[in-house]
C-alpha cells in the first residue's frame, strides 16, 4: 500500500511539473510504475492525444516517455542532494523498432550509475555528461518483453553553486 501511495505522488508531482514547466509533458499524462535506487518506469498511455494516425504511439510521444524515464531518476537525487544541479538533456538518439500499438512502457535501469555521476557533479564544477539508455515496451501485445524503441539520452549536468563561489572568488 505505501508503494502505491509514492507512485502515485510520484506520478501527480510528474504531471504536476509537466502542468507548468512542460505543456507537452502534461498532455501525455505519464505515470510512474517504479522510481528507486535501481531503476524508473514511466507508463504513457495510448490514447487519442497520444497516437498517430495509424493508431499506433506518435514518434514524439515516445520521445516524452524516454525523456521521463531517464531523467526522472537525476532529478530525483539533484533534490536529494540540495544542491543547485542544473539538469538538461544535450543530444537525443533514438531506434523505433516496431509499431506501439498499446500503453507503452519506459524503463532506464541506471539507477546507481545515475547516482554515482550526481556525486560527482556535485563535487565539480564543470559541467559533466553522462549517457542514459532507455527501452521502450508494451506490457499489455502479444510479446510483453519485446523492444519497441531504444533511446539514448546524453545527460548534462551542473553544480551553479560552485560556478557562483568560483566567480565570488575573483
Amino acid at each position: 500500500m505505501r508503494l502505491f501511495r509514492v507512485l502515485l505522488w510520484e506520478t501527480f508531482r510528474l504531471r504536476l511539473f509537466g502542468m507548468a514547466k512542460v505543456p507537452l509533458l502534461g498532455w501525455c499524462l505519464p505515470a510512474v510504475t517504479q522510481l528507486d535506487d535501481e531503476a524508473c518506469r514511466v507508463l504513457i498511455p495510448l490514447r487519442r492525444r497520444t497516437r498517430n494516425h495509424l493508431g499506433s504511439m506518435y514518434f514524439g510521444t515516445l520521445c516524452v516517455g524516454a525523456d521521463c524515464a531517464g531523467g526522472l531518476i537525476a532529478y530525483r537525487l539533484i533534490e536529494k542532494s540540495g544542491k543547485p544541479i542544473s539538469l538538461i538533456f544535450k543530444d537525443f538518439k533514438a531506434e523505433f523498432l516496431k509499431r506501439a500499438e498499446g500503453d507503452v512502457e519506459f524503463t532506464c535501469t541506471q539507477g546507481r550509475e545515475i547516482a554515482a555521476f550526481v556525486q560527482e557533479v556535485v563535487q565539480s564544477p564543470e559541467r559533466r555528461e553522462m549517457t542514459v539508455l532507455v527501452q521502450a515496451r508494451v506490457p499489455q501485445s502479444a510479446q510483453p518483453e519485446e523492444v519497441v524503441a531504444r533511446f539514448e539520452l546524453t545527460l548534462s549536468l551542473k553544480n551553479r553553486e560552485l560556478k557562483s563561489a568560483s566567480l565570488t572568488s575573483i
